[in-house]
């Protein structure tokens, strides 16, 4: 997701059972999927006429079982009015807590069996789907469920990696328009005048990912048509500017399926809706922000490509990035959070790259070095964060900009050969599935033959980054050399370890331009490089492949 601005929690989970309960606990008690996983969501939902409740709600959810002994089900659920709970078609007893629902089932299941759960609930939800009036001020229901907040309105096991297909089954009043993920099945207009949608995905998904939208949408296709279908869903106010403001999508759609594979899912619906962020990947259905297009025509910085302002391009890319990575390869746990945010991150950076070309690409990751210095300054925590409980909190640049940058790094490292092969590896592992950042190490190190081990402990696992300060100097050539020299310092100044990421120096002279390799193994690097003339420039990592902070000085 794009994230607009920082919203702060705490994330607390209530035991409702200790023996056959799905908890597992790790540093930041996250919830995991231990002893049953759900494999489906039937959902169904009926709106009121003004999209204020939901008349009448029954999520049915199909479960494998996951080990022996297994009595009850603790479901994420939130706090709406219950009427009804059934297990494999007949009445359950249930209790709730904060946030929770155990079921009682009627008898003990064992690793490898299967069975139904169905709550009938009604009413409003206090979160998760956003009930509220869209920007021209009609009714419209949209879901937002990032990190968890899909179980106030789902019953689920709300957490990413615990994915699943859903279908959803919506009525709403006429004329509005219900868009879900995954393909249209039917639709079909009943005798009050309502309408019914049915939307089918298929292929696994995260539940924070598991959406509707709900509302008096413009629906508009682009003409030039790409593979997956692609269709705008926005406000009528923003019926004009659909077409241009989402121009980036056919080129990102084209880039990322030839760069990393084929798009993962039946269709994309771009919609302009209610989220809390600037933009949110659900899958095949991605949320962008009611203000998305407000600023189109003023004066902010703009694509001289697209002729858009770069955020809109920006938010765009990103949020179409995060189809192949955080909703097809899911992060495994929040530690891994990077796998989704950075990797979108990077690719909305590779498409400026491709499309307008290695300046504008610098200069963009450029400013992502900046807001990550900016963030490091204050919190000294790594890449692969184990104990921040408020997972808003983990919405930083860590996980976005540094996280981009460790991408970038390895590219630099390995070459884009076996950079964007290992890429294409790891994504057909795990595509819709889950993954580690030990996963993405196996395959890069398999793609480029190196050991990457310890860039990975200290980009990722540990926190900071180099801080250079580089002196050198010029000895012509004397009565007995041939040549001069350039003799050169690097010192790392940054608390603890010394980074060991090879660098790059490249010298300006009469002669043309010559490039070398220095490799820091200590926080402190001699280097003497023969030079036969004067040097007129001296840069370090004249490419821009690490990620530092460096200032040069020349001593006479």
């Amino acid at each position: 997701m794009t994230l607009i601005r920082r919203l702060t929690r705490v994330v607390g989970l209530v035991l409702l059972v200790v023996a056959s309960c799905s908890l597992s606990v790790a540093e930041r008690h996250e919830r995991f999927v231990d002893g049953w996983r759900p494999v489906h969501y039937e959902v169904s939902l009926t709106f009121n006429k003004m999209l204020s409740e939901l008349l009448s709600a029954r999520t049915e959810v199909t479960v494998q079982i996951l080990k022996d002994g297994v009595s009850s089900l603790d479901l994420d659920f939130g706090d709406m009015p219950v009427d009804s709970v059934t297990a494999e078609g007949k009445p359950a007893r249930y209790s709730r807590g904060p946030g929770r629902m155990l079921i009682a089932l009627l008898r003990v299941f064992h690793k490898g069996d299967h069975l139904k759960v169905a709550i009938a609930y009604h009413g409003r939800p206090g979160d998760g789907l956003i009930l509220s009036k869209d920007k021209d001020g009609k009714p419209s229901a949209t879901g937002d469920n990032w990190p968890d907040r899909v179980h106030n309105w789902i019953p689920s096991l709300d957490h990413p990696s615990a994915k699943a297909t859903v279908r959803f089954t919506v009525t709403a009043p006429a004329p509005n328009v219900v868009v879900g993920n995954g393909a249209l099945e039917k639709t079909r207009t009943n005798s009050d005048s309502s309408r019914t949608w049915i939307w089918n995905e298929r292929i696994p998904i995260s539940p924070y990912c598991m959406i509707i939208a709900v509302g008096d949408f413009a629906q508009i296709e682009p003409i030039q048509q790409s593979v997956p279908l692609l269709t705008y869903y926005v406000p009528q106010s923003d019926s004009s500017f659909a077409l241009k403001g989402f121009s980036t999508s056919s080129s990102s759609l084209k880039y990322f399926s030839e760069t990393v594979g084929p798009f993962p899912y039946e269709k994309l619906a771009m919609i302009v809706g209610a989220t809390r962020f600037g933009g949110m990947e659900n899958s095949t259905a991605i949320v962008f922000g009611s203000s998305l297009f407000d600023n189109f025509a003023n004066k902010q910085p703009r694509s001289l490509l697209y002729d858009i302002p770069t955020s809109v391009r920006d938010v765009v890319s990103h949020e179409i990035a995060h189809q192949w990575f955080g909703d097809s390869v899911t992060e495994s746990t929040w530690a891994d959070l990077w796998l989704s945010e950075g990797f979108a991150t990077y690719f909305e950076g590779l498409t400026i790259e491709r499309y307008e070309g290695k300046e504008e690409f610098r200069a963009h990751m450029k400013a992502d070095a900046e807001k990550y210095f900016a963030y490091e300054k204050e919190h000294k925590t790594p890449i692969h964060d184990k104990d921040t409980e408020d997972l808003y909190a983990l919405l930083n640049p860590n996980n976005y900009e540094k996280g981009a940058w460790v991408l970038h790094m390895l590219r630099g490292l390995t070459g884009d050969k076996s950079f964007f092969e290992g890429i294409r590896d790891y994504y057909l592992a795990h595509r819709n599935a889950t993954a580690t950042t030990e996963d993405l190490r196996e395959s890069l190190e398999k793609a480029s033959g190196m050991n990457l081990k310890d860039f990975f402990r200290q980009w990722v696992y540990e926190s900071g980054h180099p801080k250079y300060e580089v002196a050198w100097s010029w000895s012509p050539p004397g009565h007995l050399d041939q040549t001069g020299f350039v003799d050169l310092v690097v010192r790392q100044v940054q608390n603890g370890d010394a980074f060991q990421i090879p660098l790059t120096v490249e010298i300006v002279s009469a002669d043309g331009t010559q490039r070398v390799t220095v490799a820091p193994k200590t926080k402190e690097t001699a280097a003497r490089i023969p030079v036969s003339h004067q040097p007129k420039a001296i840069t370090i990592d004249p490419d821009q492949i690490v990620l530092k902070e460096i200032t040069i000085v020349r001593r006479d």
